[in-house]
Parts: structure tokens; sequence; C-alpha cells
């Protein structure tokens, strides 16, 4: 199921026009488009439940003031606003990624930054540019939660639908070449349900509405887990399973004809963030090694454009932030570096006939919310294209006050965009070499040792908090692991030769993960009693974490030789390949 983009849109385009006819009418129109800044509030959390929704829109809200105003107050010395974006941008890759913010993500608060250098040209006091940008946060805030006030549990509501239509869609593949990615996208959407049902809601006070989410969800996870469990034998899933989840999912069954949620256990939320934040900075974490590409691109772009006078260094750095704040693999960050280059040299033609135009008052406003709409209407399906309307826009509102010198001024953001994204891209080759290598391996042996710690609650009580815990944990650990394959098969000619080796291992592992998943659940909603005992079971984990420290040290794999009869299949198959 995927919704449409028509709303969230619609949304942006209200949320930017609105400022800019307030400041019109106020008499200062410079002031209304220094406030539309804020409005970029209005493209986060899109997806969200709406309490949880408003906190975030809050929070980025004041995140956005902040940006502003310390990019301001920055402006006076060059070399100051170089160093306080490119901190701005690591802090925001960390932020953002860490906490699984959503899209647009760490680039919007680099952008934010990067104008407040601009607008310093307003000459308002830091403070001052920071409360307009606040109040254009207001407004978008305001418009972002009124959806609450038709239907409060709409975002909940979707992401089960959406969940239903993921676990469907993977029981019809069982046993096709699409089986693989069929299960990643059913595990990755019955995580965003659970995200959206438990981690992004209150700890306490749950509604009818929600309860009967919650019960759907769990009799989603049951079907899920059932589906993996029949693959494995020749006859597979029952046929009328992918119409029982999608109507689970759009709520017209009933969920207790699959399983019964025990209205008493206590939901078991997402790690606190300070964990989360903890964890993107140890060795090896993938959010590390993209924060350490901006930490170096940051700087580089913004002395790159200052060295060689081309104008404003900080747009360098905005261009360099994009290319690399979402961590992507090779073949999208060159797409993406790319898709800005041209996008942007072809944005700066509609600029130029915006700019040359000078539209005013209700004009301008209405130009600029076409603009918004045609970004996120594009943004997702054609980044490049989007690129073009990003640029008008963005030129739009920096300039729209008054009249500029419109060659002079294309010039200059053609010519920082061209060094942000060349520097962008160019520190991604050179750092993803070292940084990647090791990537797809140690997930394998992060997939394994989830394994290892989920195992033993076979052998106890699976329906605990500690064992549900592990359960949650392995099952992201597996679609990370999915994530370093696919980005291994997209990266260079030597990532993809690596990736090619592992190929095996890596899908041996996934299968032996989603079997252990399979049984807790098994385990938990049938009540059939322990499924190992606990000597087999300890006997088991421990063989798993030496695999693990072997392939983590890139040592010979030890054999397994104590795995239960659900894992022996996946066992033998995971270590025959990596002899192999």
């Amino acid at each position: 199921m995927s919704t449409s983009r028509w709303p969230l849109a619609v949304r942006a385009a209200t949320s930017t026009a609105i400022p800019v006819l307030v400041g019109t009418g106020v008499g200062n129109v410079g002031a209304g488009l220094i406030a539309t800044l804020g409005a970029f509030t209005a493209r986060f959390g899109g997806d969200r439940p709406y309490l949880n929704r408003g906190v975030q829109l809050a929070v980025v809200s004041v995140a956005l003031a902040a940006s502003v105003t310390v990019g301001s107050w920055s402006a006076q010395v060059a070399w100051l606003g170089v160093a306080v974006v490119s901190v701005v941008s690591v802090a925001a890759v960390w932020l953002c990624n860490a906490l699984a913010v959503g899209p647009p993500g760490a680039y919007v608060f680099a952008l934010a930054c990067a104008a407040g250098i601009g607008v310093s040209a307003a000459k308002l006091a830091p403070w001052q540019l920071g409360a307009l940008v606040l109040g254009g946060g207001a407004v978008a805030w305001l418009v972002q939660m009124a959806g609450a006030l038709r239907e409060r549990r709409r975002p909940e509501r979707v992401a089960v639908a959406t969940a239903g239509a993921a676990v469907a869609a993977y029981v019809e593949a069982v046993g096709s070449a699409g089986e693989t990615a069929a299960r990643h996208r059913a595990a990755a959407a019955l995580h965003a349900a659970w995200n959206a049902l438990v981690s992004f809601q209150p700890a306490t006070g749950a509604d009818d509405r929600l309860r009967q989410l919650r019960a759907a969800n769990h009799a989603l996870h049951v079907l899920f887990a059932d589906a993996m469990t029949a693959s494995a034998v020749a006859e597979g899933p029952a046929p009328e399973t992918a119409d029982t989840a999608r109507r689970i999912g759009d709520l017209s069954a009933d969920p207790a004809t699959v399983s019964t949620r025990a209205e008493d256990r206590v939901p078991l939320a997402r790690p606190r963030a300070a964990a989360l934040l903890r964890r993107a900075l140890r060795p090896g974490s993938h959010v590390r090694h993209v924060m350490v590409r901006v930490a170096v691109a940051a700087p580089l772009a913004g002395a790159a454009a200052m060295l060689l006078d081309v104008g404003h260094a900080y747009w360098a750095i905005a261009a360099a932030v994009l290319v690399l704040h979402q961590g992507a693999d090779h073949s999208r960050t060159l797409r993406r570096g790319a898709d800005r280059l041209v996008g942007t040299w072809l944005g700066l033609i509609l600029a130029a006939g915006i700019l040359w135009l000078h539209p005013q008052g209700w004009w301008l406003a209405v130009i600029l919310a076409a603009l918004q709409l045609t970004i996120e209407m594009l943004v997702v399906r054609h980044y490049g294209l989007a690129s073009v309307f990003i640029t008008a826009a963005a030129l739009t509102i920096a300039t729209g006050s008054h009249r500029v010198d419109v060659g002079e001024l294309l010039l200059a953001r053609g010519s920082d965009t061209l060094i942000g994204c060349a520097v962008g891209v160019a520190v991604f080759l050179v750092l993803s070499r070292f940084q990647e290598t090791g990537r797809l391996v140690d997930s394998v042996a992060d997939v394994v040792d989830a394994v290892a710690t989920t195992v033993p609650h076979l052998a106890a009580d699976t329906a605990t908090l500690a064992a549900r815990r592990s359960r949650r944990d392995l099952q992201l650990a597996t679609i990370d692991l999915r994530d370093a394959v696919d980005a291994a098969a997209a990266g260079s000619a030597r990532l993809r030769a690596t990736g090619e080796r592992l190929r095996p291992a890596a899908a041996a592992t996934e299968r032996l993960a989603y079997r252990a998943i399979a049984a807790c659940w098994e385990m938990d909603v049938r009540a059939s009693g322990p499924l190992l005992g606990p000597d087999d079971a300890d006997a088991f984990a421990r063989q798993l974490r030496g695999l693990a420290a072997a392939l983590r040290t890139r040592s010979t794999p030890p054999s397994v030789t104590d795995a239960p009869d659900f894992a022996s299949a996946d066992v033998t198959a995971l270590t025959a390949a990596l002899r192999n």
C-alpha cells in the first residue's frame, strides 16, 4: 500500500505561502521570506502519529531557528562561517541518522545554517532572524497537525495497512526469485508499524482504536512468522494467507482468527535516544562513517569555494552535505551528485525567469507555493527533476525581496554547487574504499551475535521483556544486513566482487535470523513450551558467538555442531559458504 504525496505537498506549499502573505500584509516581505525557512518543518514527521509528530515538529522548528541564528552570528568572519556550518552539518547527520528522524534529514539543518549566513545581510540581529524562522515553524506545525481534527489515528492505520500489504506480497513471493526482497520489505514495514503503534506512543493511555491496531499488527507478525516457517517446507504458506494479511491490515478481518494479543503485556518500545546516539558513535557504525565523510567534505568544500573566490562558500558546503548525508551506496551517491548538479544548472534558468519578473505580494506567495508543491511531488521518484524547482525556490526565497544582478548570482550559485558536489563525491570515493570494505562481513557477524543472544530464550520464555528485546534487536540487525548486501551490490568493482563472494553466506545468515525469529513467535503464540533444552541452547549460543568472533577477526570460522533442527540447514550453509 502506498500513500499519496498530495497531502504532504499541499501542507508544504501552504506552510510556505502563509509567511510570505503575512510579510506582504505588514509591509515587510523580506521578513516573510526569512520566516519561510521555518516552513521546512512541514517536511518532517508526515508518517508519525500526531502526538509524537507534534513533539518532533516542535523540536525541528526550534533546531531550524537555532541553526539560522548561529549561522547569522558567524557571518562576520568567513572562516568562522565555514566552521560553524560544518559543525552543524556533522551534528545534524549524527542526530538525524541515529534517531531515524526521517526525510529530508540532516541536509535541511545544514541548509538552514547556511541560509542564516546569507540572510544576515538583512541587518537584523541573529535572535531576530531566529524568531522569524521560529514563527514560520509555528505556522508549519499548525498546518502539519491539522489532520488530527479529521482522523486522529490515521497515521497508525496507514502503517498497519502498509504492513498488511507487505506481508501479503511476501507470502505471494515465497518460492520465487523475489522472495528475499519481499521478506525484507515486509520486515521493514512491520517494524515501521510497530514504531507507529508503540515506540511513538505514550507509555500509558491506549484507547480502543490503538488497541485494535496493535492487535492487527500482532496478528500480521504471526502471519509473517508462520509464512517464514512454511517457506522452509515444500508446500509453503497456505494460498489464502495473503488475502488474510491484507484484510487484517485494512481492519476488515478479526485479528483473533490468527492470534490473540495479551492486553496486559507491557509494550516494548525502541531503545532510549541516549542509547541510540551512543550506538551510532561506536567503531564500525555506518552512521559514524557518514559523519566522518561530512566532517571531511564540509570544510573542504567551504575552503575550496573561498580560495577560488566563486561566491558564498556556505552554499558549496550545503551541496556537499546533500550528496553525503543519507549514507547512500556508491551508485546512489554518484547519481545524487549528478542529479543535483544538472538539476541546479537547469533550475538556474527557471530562477532567472522568476527573478527577472520580480514577483511581489500575492504573486510571490503563489509562485513559491507552486514550487514547493512541485518539489514534494517529485522529490522521492525524480530527485534530479525536483532539483530544478529546489534551486528556483531557494534563489527566490533568498532574493525575492529585492532586485539582484541575475547573471552574477546564477554564475555564483552554479559554481558553488559544482564545487560542493565535486568535493562530496570525491570524499565519498576515497573514504568509502576503507569504510565499506568490512561492512558486509561485520553485518553478518552482528546478525550471528544477535541470534546467539536470542537462542537462550527458546529454552525459557519468549514472552519476557528481555526475550522480546533480543528478538527486536535481531530483526533490526537483519534489516541492516540486507542494507549492507544491497550497498555491496551497488558499490565499486572491488566491493561488488566482495559482495558476490559473501552473498551465499549473507543469504544463509538472513535465513537463520528469520528462522530464529519465527521460532520465537511460534513459542510465544502457540504456548507450546520451550523449543530447546537449556544446555543445548547455551552450547549453540556459545558456538555462534565463536563464529561471530572469527568473522570479526577474519579468521577461519569454527564448526557449529550443536545447531537445533530449525537452524541446522542454515548454519551448515553459512559455515560452508564462509569456508568457500
